[in-house]
């Protein structure tokens, strides 16, 4: 809360998505300072988080069924599919269907959205890896001259 409330500070008024890896706490922080703010769970870290007591020789057809879900038209036919996925896991793995009703609203901004940006606000893994890189870029300081020449370095962004 205390970062997003320096960050309004510091001038932010609106964000549109806030496209989020499932940080306790973090949606509730974000409707309270920027209330107008949409929030989408990273669907990469839902899958991960679903998939990580599921059994070697069943995690390919879990994590096909599952795409059933995010790869739907819309949020009421995701709903149908993740209803159909807890028909046929919910016996041997009942908690991903629940995990993934639990978040259902911060999932579904997903749906509202044409393909090209949901190919974006698909997972925030790019996001961490652009900062991954400027950190590693600018974890000594010492490196610079001065505030200016941190601006002058190439930083990849594959």
């Amino acid at each position: 809360m205390s970062v997003l409330t320096d960050i309004k500070n510091l001038g932010v008024e609106d964000i549109l998505i806030a496209c989020i890896n499932g940080l306790t706490g973090f949606p509730d922080a974000v409707r309270e300072v920027l209330a107008d703010t949409h929030i989408q769970h990273c669907i990469v870290h839902m899958i991960r988080s679903s998939t990580k007591f599921v059994s070697y020789k069943d995690l390919k057809a879990v994590c096909r069924d599952l795409k059933e879900v995010y790869a739907a038209i819309n949020a009421e036919s995701g709903h149908k599919a993740l209803q159909e996925f807890g028909k046929k896991w919910n016996g041997k793995y009942p908690m991903i269907q629940s995990s993934w009703e639990h978040n259902w609203n911060d999932f579904t901004e997903f749906f509202n959205s044409p393909k090209d940006i949901r190919r974006v606000i698909y997972t925030t893994n790019t996001i961490e890896s652009l900062n991954f890189s400027l950190r590693k870029v600018t974890r000594n300081k010492s490196s610079f001259a001065d505030d200016d020449s941190i601006y002058k370095v190439d930083v990849p962004c594959d």
